[in-house]
């Protein structure tokens, strides 16, 4: 009964169990990985404990990419909040600048989850970490929400992609904000449709985005990208929570996402060849062009 591939079905198995999305993705741990709950939920633990130290050394360190691109960035965001009161609000604001910095330990060949992936991997712990700290949810929620946002990436993974280099950027930072959606949805008292309804209103706002790094590195403008999917992540787990449904269920959206993705030249996927990366700015930044 737990091994759902579909939305629908893990709908389903929520409505029949009358559970979460997280205690179904939970089950399904437990009973297809040979493993027992509480084991599940330690991996899982660890997995958030290295977020959390990511999200710290992102806003404390002095951290320097490997390729130059950037290091810092957080930081100034965080600064800025701290001096006046951010255009974004304080939530969205924070969200942007773990996110970021993320990115930045990832870049200087720090410790981080790659959730889904490395070039996304600031999306999540931004979310999570952010409405941690506003709203004084337990470690324990957080790690169910981390199931959460686990069953909506295993469901785009199963159905579509996740890799740049097959979906482009969409197929990253819109799945990792997908998942960050749906677990925020989760954590505030929302239910299993509407948390699929917030992943599908943000792959839905981000269909086609392209994957363009500068110099092939996952720096630029993958990190700024990152802030968008937090961002984007909040506000549509905001207007899901209002009411504010979604037109293109789930299923649907993860099968356009994948068709757009597969349909972009591949130019525009992880190539470095188009996009952003082909920019002469770009070119020397990364010392391709003369």
């Amino acid at each position: 009964m737990f091994n759902f591939t579909t939305g629908s079905e893990l709908l389903e198995v929520c409505a029949q169990q009358q559970c979460t999305i997280a205690e179904a993705m939970l089950e399904r741990e437990a009973r297809y990985y040979n493993t027992t709950k509480e084991q599940a939920l330690a991996r899982m633990g660890h997995s958030y404990e290295i977020m959390k130290e990511a999200v710290h050394e992102g806003q404390t360190e002095e951290l320097h990419s490997m390729g130059g691109l950037i290091g810092g960035e957080a930081k100034k965001i965080s600064a800025h909040r701290a001096q006046t009161a951010p255009l974004c609000g304080s939530i969205v604001s924070k969200a942007m600048s773990y996110a970021m910095g993320v990115l930045e330990v990832n870049a200087s060949m720090g410790l981080i989850v790659a959730a889904p992936t490395a070039g996304s991997s600031g999306v999540i712990p931004g979310v999570l970490c952010t409405l941690q700290e506003e709203h004084g949810f337990t470690d324990e929620q957080m790690i169910m929400a981390l199931f959460n946002a686990g069953a909506v990436g295993y469901l785009i993974m199963y159905n579509a992609t996740v890799a740049g280099a097959e979906g482009g950027c969409q197929a990253e930072i819109g799945a990792a904000a997908a998942m960050a959606a749906s677990a925020a949805v989760e954590l505030m008292g929302g239910t299993p449709r509407q948390c699929l309804d917030a992943a599908s209103s943000v792959i839905g706002t981000m269909l086609g985005l392209v994957c363009d790094p500068i110099g092939g590195l996952v720096e630029a403008p993958c990190q700024k990208r990152n802030a968008v999917g937090a961002s984007n992540a909040l506000v549509c787990a905001e207007m899901t929570l209002s009411g504010v449904g979604n037109l293109i269920p789930f299923d649907e959206m993860v099968e356009a996402m994948y068709k757009v993705g597969r349909s972009l030249p591949y130019e525009l996927r992880e190539t470095a060849l188009g996009g952003v990366a082909a920019t002469p700015t770009a070119c020397q930044l990364c010392g391709l062009c003369s």
